[in-house]
């Protein structure tokens, strides 16, 4: 099994935020695979399913961003999977321009609480993980402040339009296709 994770925080409050990108794509490849994500279990909504082939729990932790290892945790555990093979991770960045992703195999948390709370739990840093862009906090704002803001209505057009780069991209890396993923998709920009 594979499970892909993407991190945010629960509840309507924190919908369509920008520190929600990681929820918005798991939904995403939800709906375009007929997965249903409302199981509650292992602090999180979980949701079962089978892409391209694959047999995948897609997962959205529960414990807010910056617990999110404590579900992902739970979850390796319980079906004792590999965090460095089995295991992807989406979420938003700030050093990403909207309409931008970045792709990796691994790397530290760069300054990323949810990042670093599954650094923590996994005790690895060698996950694969998409980065969706949500842009640099403008002059004068607290970062919390700012990731907990709203998509204006131009980048949440341009999160809608990467989204099917962000899901393709999802399903090379569970293919175990990481190197093309990142050939594929860290080097397109838009304007």
């Amino acid at each position: 099994m594979f499970v892909i994770i993407g991190l945010g925080n629960p509840g309507k409050k924190y919908q369509n935020t920008r520190h929600n990108a990681g929820f918005m794509a798991i939904d995403a490849i939800a709906d375009k695979y007929g997965i249903s994500i409302k199981e509650k279990k292992h602090k999180a909504l979980c949701g079962s399913g089978v892409i391209e082939g694959h047999k995948v729990l897609l997962v959205k932790p529960q414990t807010y961003m910056n617990l999110s290892g404590e579900s992902v945790g739970d979850i390796l555990n319980f079906y004792k999977l590999n965090p460095e093979e089995d295991m992807l991770v989406i979420y938003d960045d700030v050093s990403l321009a909207p309409g931008n992703i970045r792709i990796r195999k691994k790397g530290s948390a760069g300054g990323h609480n949810g990042i670093k709370s599954l650094i923590a739990h996994t005790g690895t840093q060698g996950f694969m993980r998409i980065k969706i862009g949500v842009g640099e906090k403008p002059a004068g704002w607290e970062l919390a402040d700012y990731v907990l803001g709203h998509f204006s209505e131009e980048d949440n057009k341009r999160l809608a339009e990467i989204m099917p780069d962000v899901i393709q991209a999802a399903v090379l890396m569970m293919q175990g296709n990481a190197d093309k993923a990142m050939n594929d998709y860290n080097a397109k920009k838009q304007e």
